[in-house]
């Protein structure tokens, strides 16, 4: 028998198995609700400041322009 999870979101149960499409989410919504509090940085991940050197750091040896955004 699979486990039953709860909804990151809404708390609902979940049972978590591969015939669950959006596990560990009960909905597409809730799944769409959680990434939206990802991408407005509601949700943090702990640790140290990264410093501006940090960010940039390897985009050197990367190649972009127009041709690699397919």
């Amino acid at each position: 028998m699979a486990p039953t999870v709860k909804c990151p979101t809404c708390s609902q149960s979940v049972v978590f198995e591969e015939a669950s499409r959006h596990r560990p989410f009960c909905s597409e919504r809730c799944k769409l609700i959680d990434l939206g509090e990802w991408a407005t940085e509601s949700y943090v991940m702990e640790g140290p400041p990264l410093e501006e050197e940090d960010l940039s750091e390897g985009l050197e040896d990367m190649e972009i322009s127009p041709k690699n955004w397919s």
